[in-house]
């Protein structure tokens, strides 16, 4: 019994989570701020960023793509995202449900 409640911690937190709208910049990003319940804010790793791996472990979700990119040290339960935006890839079909491109891991900053 015991089992089963901590299995469903991490599903009953995530309710919590709070997704802020996206916005872009100019250089072609879209950022998404994304606000942690101090129960899973304590499982955000200290002084280093986080692989997509660790962020969905969590709780968070949201679609592919997106990078913690910066930690905010005054407010650490707050997860800063950004992904790359891309033009709707069109193929030789007009099929536009292609994958879009990784961001490259040399353009994060901390």
């Amino acid at each position: 019994l015991l089992l089963i409640k901590l299995l469903a911690l991490p599903n009953m937190v995530s309710r919590e989570i709070y997704y802020s709208e996206k916005y872009e910049d100019e250089k072609g990003y879209e950022y998404r701020h994304v606000h942690l319940p101090k129960s899973l804010a304590r499982l955000v790793p200290r002084g280093r960023l986080m692989t997509e791996s660790e962020w969905r472990r969590i709780g968070i979700q949201q679609s592919r793509g997106w990078e913690h990119y910066m930690i905010f040290n005054p407010e650490p339960h707050i997860i800063l995202f950004r992904r790359k935006k891309f033009p709707e890839p069109v193929n030789n079909n007009g099929d536009e449900n292609m994958p879009p491109n990784e961001v490259p891991n040399d353009e994060i900053s901390k």
